[in-house]
């Protein structure tokens, strides 16, 4: 194996390791959520601590006030279902780029709340190697699998969405 072959395939292992690894992390926050009874109550909770915090932009706050609070049931079974969704779609490595923007997105959208945990920035970052290389985290994919059975080969621009 040439020097540069080996280091492609350090970067795929190393780009599929972080993808599978942000999906374990988003699953993970699902299956707590659940565990935990998550629900109306607790976008409640986020509609009035945004509110009545400094550190959430005015923009956040009337998001917080005129969406979250007008459907709290249906955010109460979205939010996890969202996490889980990400976490699994990222295992799969089905749809590597715009899952990882949107796990990027999500932790933003947290953020604005001003809910900060521990695991976010970690994940934040592994958001941030999978979008950037997301052809190497999804050579060793569902999608790359599917794509291999296909009679057409999608352009690389189109893979790179994949």
């Amino acid at each position: 194996m040439t020097r540069s072959a080996t280091l492609r395939a350090a970067g795929v292992a190393i780009a599929t390791l972080a993808r599978v690894g942000l999906g374990v992390l988003w699953i993970g926050e699902a299956l707590v959520k659940w565990q935990a009874g998550f629900g109306r109550s607790d976008i409640l909770l986020v509609v009035s601590s945004t509110g009545q915090n400094p550190r959430v932009p005015d923009f956040y706050s009337f998001f917080t006030q005129n969406v979250l609070g007008a459907v709290p049931d249906l955010f109460g079974f979205a939010v996890p279902l969202i996490e889980f969704g990400l976490g699994v779609l990222l295992v799969l490595g089905a749809f590597t780029l715009p899952v990882a923007l949107a796990s990027a997105a999500e932790l933003i959208n947290y953020w604005f709340a001003d809910q900060l945990i521990t695991q976010y920035p970690i994940m934040m970052g592994l958001s941030i190697v999978v979008a950037t290389f997301s052809r190497s985290a999804s050579r060793l994919s569902l999608t790359e699998l599917v794509l291999r059975r296909v009679p057409w080969a999608p352009s690389e621009a189109v893979r790179r969405w994949l």
